[in-house]
């Protein structure tokens, strides 16, 4: 037995161990079996995992890459709607008594016809006693010139500008006939006469000028080798045409005026370089020598060997006049297609046909405004008259492309080609179109001319693009270019501006005819869509302006550019909790004349009208905007009250660098925290301004009352944008970035408080009396300092100090300053 159980335990145990072996290798055979047959599917498996979430990537991808190009297609795809202006309007068959304008408002004295590739036609001058480096174009600050300015513009037919340069003073005028297919004719006339005691008189050179862009010819026609008599050419849309340059006379009469003629005919690389290709023509080794009197060397043109950097598309031909003051000389275009003219309009013709211009526009100016009537003196009616003058004589025709970028792109693009027909707000200094600018300006000529006014406006609306936007700047051509610093070039495709041209579209809307209306009202529905899709705030009927100044820390107060005043205080520090009250204010404003457009043309206005009453609930307003420790309205956001400007040190300098200059940064010595600004100003007023406070409301004494204080926004010279006892009144918001709406007297605002303050003095309310006051005497406050101003200066100005009333910023600014004939007239 024990033998056995040895036996069985010793071979047992190793047949036990065998066969567990066995078993086990079985069971491995079998797990490697079902690891072979599971191990494909795993892999598959997560190699599908794998691919899915490739493809999850690249789907996104290609999701954000297609948003992205449609983001960049949408930007510079037209909106598809109808274009506003019907195509052909603005040409000479359509519209001759426009085609031909004094539409380069950035040059002192020119001429062009609304057309892409126009010819155009200018003067420059020369008081030789300053050089050649004194030559007079463009209109610049830096010339210093006392004075420049249309003193009577139609619009269409006829203007007179004076200009003092220094002793000089020279009178532009020119006059329009119609005939022919191609706008007809027109005459300049240019006196020169100077100030000064004894002496020989001043030597003066008038260069008149004729230049292509890219398509047309011009054949000059010389008298004895040196004079050029005439031009004649051809271009697209002028046909043939004669320039002639008739000889001098002294003073007013026709006793021929000795003179030295010079001319030069150049390839011009372009419109916006024609200064520099006469300065660069210049050569002082000529001599003037009237019979009997003393030799004198000046300068003239002479020779042009061309300009680095640009290859020449054009051509110029110019004619230099140099003589002793007094003297007049005349400029005539003839169209070829004009036939049966009476005889050339010059000398005496010409004379008659400006007197009678005149004395038409004198008529129709008193007609409209009615100024002699309400007791201005003829010195007041003739300073009304020059403000719209300078509006007209700077509307200006530009085509060409923007730059422009949405927020997805990495890099900008030019839009399509575009043209605008608009006003500018300054000749010298923002010699182009601005969209919350033109608003104003076209209260005003919709005033003067209607149907003029409704064409700029269609011109604006048809700049839309698919999804709505219209860039607020708009730099078109070469020539507007080179006005521009490059960093304001681009325009981004989130910035709005306030939608001022429904201002003026609801000034026309009574008399505007149906067709104008239903072809406005397309681009005007998708307008006021964009502004509620980009614009909106972070709680229900709020809104933000979007592209406020992305590096707040180089700020005293970020800049709000897409407001339209700019370095207005608002949140210290940028968030999209932000609720902008002025733009709350401009959509209330858009839902009303929305639904007065579609109640026109029978659309439905419901939803307009449901929005305007919405954004006009004076219990929301107050809720969302009513600051009770600022007792006014504000703006909400992210703010500290505690934030100024610092000097930062020098840094030490890098090995082989200068040493970097100390400069001021922002300080902030407490956090900011979410509450109203305390800022009270313009934007405080908006519930005023565009009339959505109730004749009845319990905070209307409060605005009036801020108005009227001295200690925050009255002035004997208009209302201050910024209460003196704001924190950032009059405070600098860079080293080198002055204050600007932080204090200063703007006569658009001022324009509408006044609109305003008429509206409450004349519903009923509790506080009827008190705005018929503060109205009588803001106007009067307002008319008395501009006027003194334009008397004392020559000129409207920017804006205007509220210590001293003096005109600052830039100047001539006959943009929205002209307003100031409408208070005059009192017609809001």
């Amino acid at each position: 037995m024990a033998g056995e159980r040895r036996r069985r335990g010793g071979e047992g145990p190793r047949e036990r161990t065998r066969e567990r072996g066995t078993r086990r290798e079985r069971e491995r055979e079998r797990e490697q079996q079902q690891q072979q047959q599971r191990g494909p599917g795993r892999g598959r498996a997560a190699l599908v995992v794998a691919a899915a979430a490739a493809l999850a990537l690249g789907l996104a991808a290609a999701a954000a890459e297609w948003k992205r190009w449609s983001a960049a297609a949408r930007l510079v795809t037209p909106h598809p709607a109808p274009p506003a202006l019907p195509p052909g309007s603005t040409g000479p068959l359509a519209s001759p008594q426009r085609f031909w304008g004094t539409y380069r408002p950035h040059v002192y004295f020119g001429m062009k016809t609304r057309s892409p590739r126009a010819l155009v036609t200018g003067l420059m001058w020369l008081r030789q006693s300053e050089g050649g480096g004194g030559l007079r174009h463009t209109c610049e600050q830096s010339d210093g010139l006392s004075r420049y300015g249309w003193l009577m513009h139609d619009g269409e037919n006829f203007g007179v500008q004076e200009i003092r340069d220094g002793d000089l003073s020279l009178k532009t005028e020119f006059v329009k006939r119609p005939g022919g297919e191609h706008g007809g004719d027109w005459s300049w006339r240019v006196t020169a006469r100077t100030e000064g005691a004894g002496g020989p008189a001043p030597l003066l050179s008038l260069f008149f000028y004729v230049a292509t862009d890219g398509q047309g010819t011009l054949r000059p026609h010389l008298e004895n080798g040196t004079r050029l008599a005439a031009v004649t050419g051809t271009t697209e849309e002028l046909g043939d045409f004669t320039l002639t340059f008739l000889r001098p006379t002294a003073g007013s009469g026709e006793d021929p005026k000795y003179a030295s003629y010079h001319y030069l005919e150049a390839a011009s690389p372009g419109l916006h370089r024609l200064t520099e290709v006469v300065r660069s023509s210049l050569s002082d080794r000529f001599v003037f020598a009237p019979p009997g009197r003393p030799r004198r060397r000046f300068f003239a043109v002479d020779a042009f060997r061309g300009l680095p950097g640009e290859a020449p598309r054009g051509r110029l031909l110019l004619h230099q006049v140099t003589l002793e003051p007094p003297s007049t000389a005349e400029v005539t275009f003839e169209s070829g297609s004009a036939a049966g003219r009476p005889g050339r309009l010059a000398g005496a013709a010409l004379s008659a046909a400006l007197g009678r211009h005149a004395a038409a526009f004198e008529r129709r100016f008193e007609e409209t405004f009615g100024l002699g009537r309400k007791g201005f003196p003829p010195a007041q009616r003739r300073f009304a008259q020059a403000a719209l003058s300078e509006l007209l004589g700077g509307l200006g025709y530009f085509h060409g492309r923007s730059l422009v970028q949405a927020p997805l792109q990495e890099r900008p693009v030019p839009a399509p080609e575009a043209a605008l027909f608009t006003a500018v707000p300054s000749r010298s200094f923002f010699p182009r179109g601005f969209l919350w600018d033109e608003g104003f300006h076209q209260l005003l000529l919709a005033r003067w001319d209607p149907a003029l006014s409704r064409e700029v406006v269609a011109h604006w609306l048809d700049l839309m693009n698919a999804e709505g936007w219209i860039p607020r700047e708009q730099i078109l051509g070469e020539e507007a270019r080179a006005k521009v610093p490059p960093e304001f070039l681009l325009q981004h495709s989130e910035t709005a501006n306030p939608p001022t041209l429904l201002l003026a579209l609801q000034r026309l809307l009574p008399a505007a005819p149906p067709p104008f209306l239903r072809r406005l009202f397309p681009r005007l529905r998708a307008w006021y869509d964009w502004y509620n899709r980009t614009q909106a705030g972070p709680l229900p009927l709020t809104f933000r302006w979007r592209g406020r100044d992305p590096q707040p820390e180089r700020f005293l107060n970020p800049k709000t550019l897409a407001s339209g005043l700019d370095d207005y205080p608002r949140a210290s520090h940028p968030s999209p909790e932000e609720r902008h009250l002025d733009l709350r204010c401009w959509m209330a404003l858009a839902s009303r004349v929305l639904a007065e457009v579609a109640e026109r043309l029978g659309e439905p206005a419901g939803p307009y009208r449901e929005m305007e009453r919405a954004l006009s609930d004076n219990e929301l307003l107050e809720r969302l905007h009513w600051a009770p420790e600022l007792g006014a309205f504000a703006d909400y956001g992210n703010h500290s009250a505690a934030v100024g400007l610092r000097w930062q040190p020098a840094a030490p300098p890098a090995p082989g660098r200068p040493p970097s200059a100390p400069r001021l940064v922002r300080e902030v010595r407490e956090a900011p925290r979410p509450r109203f600004v305390e800022a009270l100003g313009y934007v405080s007023l908006f519930p005023l301004l565009l009339q959505l406070l109730r004749p009845d409301s319990p905070r209307l004494p409060a605005v009036l009352a801020a108005m009227r204080s001295e200690r925050q926004l009255w002035t004997p010279f208009g209302l201050r944008s910024l209460a003196r006892d704001s924190p950032l009144y009059m405070r600098r918001n860079t080293q080198h970035d002055p204050p600007y709406w932080r204090g200063s007297v703007w006569v658009n605002i001022n324009y509408l408080a006044l609109r305003a303050l008429s509206g409450y003095a004349g519903a009923e309310g509790p506080q009827r009396e008190r705005a018929a006051e503060l109205y009588r005497e803001l106007r009067h406050n307002l008319v008395a300092n501009l006027y003194r101003q334009y008397a004392e200066s020559g000129f409207l100005w920017e804006h205007y100090s509220d210590s001293t009333g003096r005109g600052q910023g830039c100047h001539p600014f006959a943009g929205w300053s002209a307003l100031v004939v409408l208070v005059m007239a009192e017609d809001y």
